[in-house]
């Protein structure tokens, strides 16, 4: 178990630096801010800000595409996807978790005020976590809540079913004050234009060119140490590669080809590019309803033949490490999770291993085509949207692999983005490239691809998670037992059980690791995260993004 259940302030001392860490008491430095902007960017066009939306709830509006809500809105603790996978308070000096991970038990922080000078308490907790209750397009991350109370000073938070696999969705919903929202009518839709909140920043100006964070400087985490915070949309990945080799740009989350030629060098001394190896592979997402994925014996030849080397060169410029292990779980991030039959099983490319495989299972050939047991051609088709150069690439690497040394017809296809969304949803697809989900521990992994949960919870033909459709009762039920365990031993049995069955029945195809991506300059600011101090991330569209502005220094101090 990565996340302790009895949290107390003191363990974010490693991550928060010692000025941020003085706001919690009376000495605090509140009533000063630092000096210095940074301009933080994203690549998803100039839509995004023709309407503001400081909703924290509305993934799709201004502040959470560009990500400065996470600078108005802060969350219970913050859980860290990479480093040791700790937790830190954060508008919580506390939290605590019973046995089974049914109940949380939450101390506010004392001494937090909103930005309108408003106190922050407990009831602020309750009443946002009861609105996600009453509200289900609010539990986006599907909660479960069964109640909500205060205990004393605590706030006391109980759901239908354990919430261990789910921890930081829990922590890491956004508080809002009771005192604004109280008032308004539908929270899932209201675009919130005064925002109201106890993070760092508060919106300075709004406009078509851009967003402006100014730091507070009552802030209860003491003096914000970066005056300003500037929000710019770019039209796609070039242009905001354009702004980060210009310097018109600090903090950013890209994709970038060739990341040390096209940036890193630039600047050498100061520019930075750090993939952060969370538990979270890219798979290749098979059809297992159709053929010819349907089919065990095909499943495990592809598996077999897959360049997972090329992969981590050539499609994500090795933004990230190469994956390894069979059973597809990153590391050195998830080590300890490999079950002992795993330990030292590793990818490797064999192409008479796999034609073995399809032999046995009564394939054959034919002017180098690959036949299967009904006589017919083996083809298929892979799909990633236009425009995704790391997706597109890793497809046409399989599917070239593929064709080579099985002799299957691969073909790749790039439909809009909104197509291939709903391809995925409706199964309309053989086989594409996809990430999958990711949390402290790899049941997200498994989850995304073997739980059969979600193939009954579909509505008009489309499900939003196993979009292979892959249905295993017993993996549905391990995955299940992993969840609502109670104990580490149980978890730990049930999570070796599962990889076997990854292994072996192959639901998809692990090729690569899915970094979270994140580019900045150590100009002006210094300690930033990265691969030496991996507190967080660095990428400022997650909830960590306020620890990082409130652990950085003005550089030369």
């Amino acid at each position: 178990m990565r996340l302790t259940k009895t949290l107390l302030v003191v363990s974010a001392i490693a991550a928060l630096s010692a000025v941020a860490l003085t706001g919690c008491s009376s000495g605090s430095t509140a009533g000063a801010s630092g000096g210095g902007s940074l301009t933080v960017a994203k690549p998803d066009g100039a839509a995004i800000l023709s309407t503001q939306t400081n909703n924290p709830f509305i993934s799709t509006g201004s502040g959470m595409s560009l990500g400065y809500d996470r600078m108005i809105y802060e969350p219970l603790a913050i859980v860290n996807p990479v480093g040791k996978n700790e937790t830190t308070p954060w508008l919580a000096s506390k939290v605590e978790w019973n046995a089974d991970y049914t109940q949380l038990t939450v101390t506010p922080r004392s001494g937090v005020k909103w930005s309108d000078g408003k106190p922050f308490t407990a009831d602020d907790i309750v009443f946002t976590y009861t609105m996600i209750k009453n509200t289900p397009a609010l539990d986006l991350a599907g909660l479960k809540l069964a109640d909500v109370k205060k205990d004393g000073g605590n706030v006391v938070l109980s759901f239908s079913e354990s919430k261990f696999v789910k921890q930081g969705d829990v922590l890491q919903v956004t508080i809002v004050p009771e005192h604004q929202w109280k008032s308004i009518s539908d929270p899932s839709k209201d675009p919130v234009k005064d925002a109201v909140g106890t993070g760092p920043y508060t919106i300075k100006s709004f406009s078509s060119q851009g967003v402006v964070l100014k730091a507070r400087t009552d802030y209860w985490g003491g003096k914000v140490p970066v005056g300003q915070l500037k929000y710019l949309e770019y039209n796609d990945n070039t242009g905001l590669l354009r702004a980060l080799q210009s310097k018109e740009a600090d903090w950013a989350q890209i994709f970038i080809t060739d990341y040390q030629k096209n940036y890193v060098d630039k600047d050498p001394k100061h520019n930075v590019f750090w993939g952060a190896n969370v538990l979270s592979p890219d798979m290749v997402l098979v059809n297992t309803t159709k053929a010819p994925f349907n089919d065990v014996a095909f499943r495990k030849a592809v598996n077999m033949v897959v360049d997972r080397k090329a992969h981590a060169e050539k499609a994500r410029s090795n933004a990230g490490p190469e994956l390894t292990s069979v059973t597809g779980i990153p590391q050195p991030t998830g080590d300890q999770y490999i079950a002992p039959e795993y330990k030292d099983k590793t990818f490797s490319i064999d192409v008479d291993g796999a034609k073995k495989v399809l032999t046995d299972a009564g394939y054959t050939w034919k002017d180098g085509a690959l036949i299967d047991p009904s006589g017919n051609p083996v083809s298929f088709t892979l799909q990633d949207p236009q425009g995704w150069n790391d997706y597109v690439t890793g497809i046409q690497l399989v599917a070239t692999q593929v064709k080579s040394t099985l002799g299957a017809d691969a073909k790749v296809a790039t439909p809009d983005a909104d197509t291939w969304f709903t391809n995925m949803a409706t199964g309309n697809f053989d086989a594409a490239l996809h990430w999958s989900g990711s949390g402290s521990n790899p049941w997200h992994i498994y989850d995304d691809v073997m739980n059969g949960a979600y193939l009954e919870q579909a509505a008009d033909g489309k499900v939003s998670d196993n979009f292979g459709r892959y249905s295993n009762p017993e993996a549905t039920a391990l995955l299940k037992q992993y969840a609502q365990a109670s104990d580490d031993a149980t978890r730990t049995d049930a999570l070796n059980k599962i990889q076997k069955i990854f292994v072996e029945d192959v639901p998809a195809i692990p090729i690569g690791t899915h970094p979270q991506l994140g580019e900045y300059n150590t100009r002006t600011f210094t300690g930033w995260p990265s691969e030496k101090d991996q507190y967080a991330t660095a990428d400022p569209t997650q909830p960590s993004a306020v620890q990082v502005i409130m652990n950085l220094k003005p550089a030369g101090k």
